[in-house]
């Protein structure tokens, strides 16, 4: 997996400010051509970073993964405003579309923050039926919890705990039916898989049976 904070702005600094000679899709095109890299995985990206050549790129890669995890935070551009996030849902909206335009396979994740100060009823309505409407396959949900010295920590529309967790079961519960959908998407696919661990036992033994008996090339499995 390639990851760190701000993996995007790659480059951005080498010389002590903002010039630079190296780029991200510079780093990823070298990657690719690292033979012993079979199989590589972009970590979190955030969707102003997340340009048309490196979701090309990734499109065409020979080592790359179809796997994006995109920061979006909140649906609502009045709470992304507020966060000082650097992009807005339209530019969100465009990333997802042109992702699946090239991968329509792809599996998108996506981070979202519940409960920022000031978020209101309609609000997080808005995020809901935001991430609802969204092409992607799960979602991790985070409530909101103060820091000290930041200036969120001075805002005053506090949004209390109970409804926090109200909206992050509320979010939760609709990562789960994304997840079923993007699974079932997939039923009858053939595809080079890598089982990274096990988290139950009787999945496994079901796993198991299931590629003893299977008769397509080693690597290669379809989704039963």
């Amino acid at each position: 997996m390639l990851t760190g904070v701000n993996i995007g702005d790659y480059g951005k600094g080498e010389f002590g400010n903002k010039l630079h000679e190296h780029t991200f899709l510079e780093l990823i095109s070298a990657l690719d051509e690292v033979e012993a890299l079979k199989r590589i995985r972009i970590s979190s990206i955030e969707p102003n970073l997340l340009n048309d050549n490196i979701i090309d790129f990734v499109s065409k890669s020979k080592s790359f993964v179809p796997h994006f995890h995109i920061p979006l935070q909140s649906g609502s551009d009045k709470i992304l405003k507020k966060m000082k996030r650097r992009y807005l849902s339209d530019l969100y909206v465009n990333r997802i579309s042109r992702i699946k335009h090239l991968m329509p396979d792809a599996c998108v994740g996506v981070d979202v923050i519940v409960g920022f100060p000031g978020e209101t009823d309609a609000d997080f309505i808005e995020t809901y039926k935001f991430l609802a409407d969204l092409n992607v396959a799960y979602l991790h949900v985070f409530s909101y919890s103060e820091r000290p010295n930041t200036e969120a920590e001075t805002y005053a529309e506090v949004v209390p705990q109970v409804v926090r967790s109200k909206r992050s079961k509320m979010l939760r519960a609709l990562s789960v039916k994304k997840r079923r959908l993007f699974y079932e998407s997939q039923l009858g696919k053939t595809r080079k898989v890598l089982f990274e661990s096990e988290k139950q036992e009787r999945l496994h033994h079901w796993i198991h049976r299931k590629l003893c008996k299977s008769q397509s090339t080693l690597g290669s499995r379809q989704v039963k």
